[in-house]
């Protein structure tokens, strides 16, 4: 079965970084891919991505060595069944607020005997290569997404649920749990030393820290700090950034001016 490198890394203690797909696109998806992320995450839950789109978006990373994750919408068995049979290499589930929940998530995720996953691999079954079904208990990322008020408070159950393997933070609704503004890079202290807190409660359960940033400053932060799984960004944010930073400069390099009136 292909390894899952990803998840290998975690396991040894080491760093990844990996991106946000919301661009519904398998060409854009490829193109991340080929880049040389370790790890890229499509988004079911925000954005325009359906099932479909995912199900492209994951043959064409497939052409690269880099691995697939899904975020799904919902803690729901029968949609993370799917996007695993599709070839996702691990599902990153939002808002998991206690020990029963991500208890649900690992159900979902694992075969028997150590969870209820459904026997049916589909395109997977092409992707993995030989003997998934026998070694996909171990290959198979479950990540939880830390960012309620009731999944900071049970933190410790929800890391000491066996098939766990990280805890990624969701930093702008972890910011309404804190009764802040929702910001994704947050730079408020008492939203930073929530988020340390919670690394260190990944360090004591040994499951992998992660965390969601939006670029490149923020990136840097979170790995020095020694989180495991650190978003780079999107798909959609890194292709806006490049081209207003490019136009401003040829606007102001050139002096012209742009013929869209703003209303």
């Amino acid at each position: 079965m292909r390894p899952n490198t990803a998840l290998r890394a975690w396991r040894a203690g080491k760093q990844t970084v990996g991106a946000w797909l919301a661009i519904p696109s398998s060409f854009s998806a490829e193109a991340m891919a080929n880049a040389g992320y370790d790890w890229l995450c499509i988004d079911m839950q925000h954005g325009l991505i359906d099932y479909k789109d995912a199900v492209a978006m994951m043959t064409a990373i497939s052409t690269t060595n880099t691995i697939p994750f899904v975020r799904v919408g919902w803690n729901d068995p029968s949609i993370i069944m799917k996007v695993l049979d599709a070839g996702a290499y691990g599902v990153v589930v939002p808002l998991v607020n206690n020990r029963e929940e991500a208890e649900r998530a690992v159900w979902a995720a694992k075969y028997p005997p150590l969870g209820g996953r459904s026997s049916g691999p589909a395109r997977v079954s092409f992707y993995a290569g030989d003997g998934y079904q026998e070694h996909s208990n171990e290959e198979t990322a479950v990540i939880v997404m830390i960012e309620t008020k009731e999944g900071i408070e049970n933190i410790d159950e929800i890391l000491s649920v066996p098939g766990v393997d990280c805890a990624y933070i969701g930093p702008s609704d972890l910011a309404y749990a804190l009764d802040m503004k929702p910001t994704g890079d947050n730079r408020d202290e008492r939203h930073q030393q929530v988020c340390m807190e919670l690394y260190e409660a990944c360090k004591r359960h040994g499951v992998a820290p992660g965390m969601h940033t939006g670029g490149l400053e923020f990136t840097t932060k979170w790995l020095k700090a020694g989180f495991q799984m650190v978003t780079m960004g999107s798909d959609m944010n890194a292709m806006r950034a490049k081209v207003q930073s490019d136009l401003a400069t040829v606007r102001g390099d050139t002096g012209v001016q742009p013929t869209i009136v703003e209303a």
